[in-house]
């Protein structure tokens, strides 16, 4: 707390009990002489103030008796009209609660040295000691004069700038005030004792109320920043926001190193906020590697400089490789096989052996860069007419080889390649980047390779075995990578593009190979078309093949058959002839030829039905024969309807022929 300046010794012991005896004087005076009476002497007021004084002196008004309360008003009274005068004369000043004075010294024996502005053994002028809230005696105003300042109030996520009227000398190597204990400022004595400096202070004041000596301090606060050639944000809470990191530049300290980059990391300063720690352990002036996470940090913007960048995030499928500028070691610890570079610890200066895995890592970017490394498989492709999303192969083209029939022609590649993410810290240590591989590494291999082989044959056998070129290729590859610590997955080749007027002879005789393979397809087609033609007639005609193979066998027992029945047909017929004959020759004999063979006759005659006498008879001899048979015939019919043919079932018979019904009618 502010320290309260002493008053002259003379004070406790003069003015305070003369002062108490005029109280005490004026307050038991309880009588008043009466307006008719003169006054009283010294020697008869104490006569009115003895207990022996009679009453009736009393009822008779000579002497009053006034009401109780009277006293204390009126000592209030005295106090009210006198005070002043009282203040004045004992040097009283008040300080009121959120106030602090701040105390002039007009005249004094002593003077100020040199150079000094702030009174410490009672010099006249600014006196290191200021008024605390409270009554003060003793500072009379024709000695002192005290100047009631409002206390310095610090708002909530706010900070308070110090520059110190006086003190000793900052030294040439700094260009802020030492911090010195002097209880935030409010101990003006103490700051000077201790060696406080003059000037800017490294030491800040935070969020409160503090009671401090204006005339010795300057405070600079958000509201009067304008006035010192500030913004106001300079003079907030510093917040380093979610995702981000602070790269700090301290603006005092000692010099960096030669050969150095960057000051290195200082214990126990709490992210730079406790300032003399840093200066008291060596901290460095200028970029620092140590960096701020996202918080809200109390520093002083006259002491250090924050930029704030983004955390490095390295994303799923990549490793982030880390090459640090500063750092102490250069110790290689690559082994003895890897000779192409050196590998170092975290933390040391070079490429770090272990890299960053997936996630976002708080970096100082300035005194660190990270090479990002693809883990997963990446595909360069070796053409104008797309890129792939990582950018890689943004400056690959298709390969333009001469062929060894001297013809030249475009070809498209398209290379898969992996790198280990334990592999990844010697690429980049060989090559720099990712992009140096390519460039550098991987378009000159492959390039080269198909140059070379494209010379060994012609263009038409570099079409037709593309594929062997292709597996040739791919082994070449692989072999040539595995040098350079990458892993080269396929090599494939894409479009060939050969001269238009080989093409046309190339399509030409294509379309004529493709046409002599369909003359011969048709002419096997018309061939088996032949076949199952043949095949079909062949299996259609087998059923009548078998029919008269079967006929053919039918036959031939069909005829061994009638053989036999004509052989037993004409042994019957013999047997029955002879049979006949002998009856015939029996019956001749027994009638005579002529009567045998009538009997025979009339036999057959009765048999066979046929009719000797005519149903309708017509004769005549006028020419009219034929009409008058027609008109027999229509009267032969008329009787009976069921009667259509002779009595006898037969045709009629008209006289001298036989009348055929089928051919008359």
């Amino acid at each position: 707390m502010a320290q309260r300046t002493r008053g002259p010794k003379w004070l406790p012991t003069t003015v305070l009990p003369l002062t108490v005896s005029l109280l005490t004087t004026i307050a038991p005076i309880g009588v008043m002489p009466a307006a008719t009476q003169p006054l009283l002497r010294v020697d008869q007021l104490a006569q009115t103030t003895s207990p022996d004084l009679p009453e009736e002196q009393v009822r008779q008004g000579q002497i009053a008796d006034l009401p109780i309360w009277v006293y204390p008003v009126g000592a209030a009274v005295l106090i009210l009209v006198f005070l002043p005068k009282i203040g004045w004369i004992a040097g009283l000043i008040v300080i009121g609660e959120r106030e602090v004075g701040i105390v002039t010294k007009k005249f004094s024996a002593k003077s100020l040295p040199a150079g000094r502005l702030i009174a410490l053994n009672g010099e006249a002028g600014l006196q290191a000691d200021t008024l605390p809230p409270g009554w003060h005696f003793g500072y009379f105003p024709w000695q002192y004069s005290v100047h009631k300042a409002p206390v310095v109030v610090i708002p909530q996520d706010e900070i308070g700038l110090i520059v110190a009227n006086d003190g000793a000398a900052i030294p040439p190597e700094r260009i802020l005030g030492k911090v010195v204990q002097s209880e935030n400022f409010q101990n003006a004595r103490q700051f000077l004792t201790q060696g406080g400096e003059k000037g800017r202070q490294l030491a800040v004041l935070t969020t409160g109320t503090y009671q401090i000596n204006t005339a010795l301090f300057e405070v600079i606060t958000s509201a009067t920043a304008n006035q010192h050639g500030m913004v106001p944000a300079q003079l907030k809470v510093y917040a380093v926001q979610p995702d981000r990191v602070g790269i700090v530049t301290t603006l005092d300290g000692t010099p960096i190193e030669a050969g150095e980059i960057a000051g290195p990391v200082i214990a126990g300063h709490d992210n730079f906020q406790n300032t003399q720690t840093f200066i008291n352990r060596g901290g460095r002036r200028g970029l620092q590697e140590q960096v701020i996470l996202s918080g809200s940090w109390n520093l002083n913007p006259w002491f250090v400089q924050i930029e704030q960048v983004p955390m490095t995030e390295v994303p799923i499928g990549y490793v982030g490789v880390v090459i640090s500028y500063v750092g102490g070691s250069h110790e290689d610890v690559s082994g003895e096989s890897f000779t192409h570079g050196n590998l170092v610890n975290r933390g040391d200066k070079g490429v770090w052996i272990e890299p960053l895995h997936t996630g976002k890592h708080p970096l100082n970017t300035k005194i660190m860069k990270v090479e990002l490394v693809p883990t997963t498989n990446i595909v360069l492709n070796f053409t104008s007419r797309f890129q792939g999303e990582h950018g890689y192969d943004s400056s690959l083209v298709a390969l333009k080889l001469l062929s060894f029939d001297g013809f030249t022609f475009d070809l498209e590649v398209f290379q898969i390649i992996h790198v280990g993410a334990m592999d990844a810290p010697k690429v980049i240590s060989r090559l720099g980047s990712m992009q140096n591989l390519v460039d550098q590494v991987l378009r000159p291999i492959v390039g080269n390779y198909f140059r070379n082989s494209a010379q060994e044959y012609t263009i038409l056998d570099f079409l037709i075995a593309r594929s062997e070129r292709q597996a040739e290729a791919a082994e070449y590859v692989r072999q040539a990578l595995r040098t350079y610590d990458v892993q080269a997955v396929d090599t494939l080749i894409g479009l060939i593009t050969p001269p238009p007027e080989l093409m046309q002879t190339l399509t030409d005789r294509k379309i004529a190979e493709e046409q002599e393979k369909t003359y011969v397809t048709q002419r096997i087609a018309q061939t088996q078309r032949q076949e199952l033609v043949r095949e079909t007639a062949l299996a259609d005609i087998q059923k009548e093949v078998v029919t008269a193979a079967e006929g053919v066998n039918i036959a031939k027992l069909q005829a061994a058959a009638a053989v036999e029945r004509a052989n037993g047909e004409s042994a019957s017929i013999r047997l029955t002839g002879e049979a006949k004959a002998a009856a015939y020759q029996a019956g001749v004999n027994a009638l005579g030829p002529q009567s045998y063979t009538a009997l025979q006759l009339m036999q057959v005659i009765g048999d066979r039905q046929v009719r000797v006498v005519p149903d309708v008879a017509v004769s005549g001899s006028n020419g009219t024969g034929l009409i008058d048979a027609m008109m027999g015939m229509m009267l032969w019919n008329q009787p009976s309807i069921a009667q259509t043919n002779g009595s006898n079932g037969q045709p009629p018979v008209v006289e001298g022929q036989l009348i055929d019904e089928s051919k008359s009618s």
